[in-house]
């Protein structure tokens, strides 16, 4: 019975040390928002809504951007658009989020490039609003610009 009892008290406090320690251990990084909108405007090739969804993980951070209102005017293959998304900081500078990560797109099918990959600090405030993104599809880059602040705010990273 003394051994049962030992087990049991020892199984308990193991059990309680561990959920101490979940309470204590650092959460993962977040950013905030976790994704925000904007109205984009693509010069000769449209523009329209977009979504920028962002994660980190420590300095480490991506952000995809979709819309159904500005689309493909080709088919496009997987992996096939080099997109380079800059955003400015708040304090000055720009951040730039670079990489061809896309899906395949048909001809008129809303455009998704990313998770595109970039590095960003804690306490960075990063806005498309007076950045861009320029894609580079067959030799043609297109040039998209924000035309207002994104929607609810920048992304602040911790």
């Amino acid at each position: 019975m003394r051994r049962n009892r030992f087990g049991i008290s020892a199984a308990m406090v193991t059990g309680a040390v561990a959920v101490a320690g979940l309470a204590f251990a650092p959460g993962a990084a977040a950013v905030e928002p976790g994704s925000a909108t904007i109205t984009a405007d693509c010069g000769l090739y449209g523009g329209g809504g977009a979504t920028l969804t962002a994660t980190q993980n420590g300095t480490s951070a991506t952000i995809t951007l979709s819309s159904d209102e500005i689309t493909a005017p080709l088919a496009i293959g997987a992996d096939s658009v080099q997109s380079t998304l800059t955003l400015v900081k708040a304090g000055g500078g720009t951040t730039a989020f670079t990489g061809t990560k896309n899906p395949a797109m048909a001809a008129g099918d809303g455009v998704t490039v990313g998770p595109i990959p970039g590095t960003v600090a804690a306490g960075d405030s990063l806005e498309a609003y007076g950045g861009s993104l320029k894609l580079t599809v067959f030799g043609i880059t297109i040039t998209c610009t924000a035309e207002g602040p994104q929607s609810p705010g920048p992304f602040v990273f911790e």
